[in-house]
């Protein structure tokens, strides 16, 4: 599971919206399949976006992306931290230097299992090991990923080539394209 979003210069500039700070539980899922609110209560986990708040550009975009389908338990000092800079803000400048749409794919790695990964509340949530952002620069035909451990001393990190994110997800994120690295 992850996200994908397509970014571009515009975008990014029109990314202004207030944060509106309201999660909720995505009712399109079944329940057995949802992360509700009270499963973060107390955990020791911040509900961190995949998709971030501050890339989107209309206030219902801002809305959506408060639903806890768009959530991983994260460190808190990780998510707030180095994720936060390192990753997060450096893809949007990125992006905004860009002169084209640029694709970002962002999600959980479970190690070594989802199913042997620590989970938290009663609908028992998973907490990824890892996350990664891949970032595809498409007029370049570039793309690299970062990827980090979600833990509160995780420091950052040069990014990993595709190749190597593809080697340890087993995911071809982008099929049929050999983006240089």
């Amino acid at each position: 599971m992850y996200v994908a979003e397509r970014l571009n210069q515009a975008l990014i500039a029109d990314a202004d919206e207030k944060r509106s700070n309201r999660f909720f539980a995505d009712a399109r899922l079944r329940s057995s399949e949802r992360a509700e609110l009270r499963d973060y209560q107390g955990s020791g986990f911040d509900r961190g976006h995949l998709a971030p708040a501050a890339d989107m550009p209309t206030a219902q975009a801002m809305a959506q992306s408060f639903s806890l389908a768009n959530m991983v338990p994260q460190a808190p000092e990780h998510n707030r931290g180095v994720w936060a800079r390192s990753v997060e803000m450096a893809t949007r400048k990125y992006v905004a230097r860009s002169s084209g749409d640029v694709y970002v794919l962002t999600g959980p790695v479970f190690a070594p299992s989802i199913a042997q990964s620590p989970s938290i509340g009663p609908d028992q949530v998973r907490v990824p090991k890892y996350l990664f952002k891949l970032v595809y620069d498409q007029k370049k035909n570039k793309a690299w990923a970062h990827w980090q451990e979600n833990d509160n001393a995780t420091r950052g990190a040069k990014p990993i080539s595709y190749a190597e994110l593809v080697k340890r997800t087993g995911i071809e994120f982008l099929p049929g394209l050999n983006p240089v690295e």
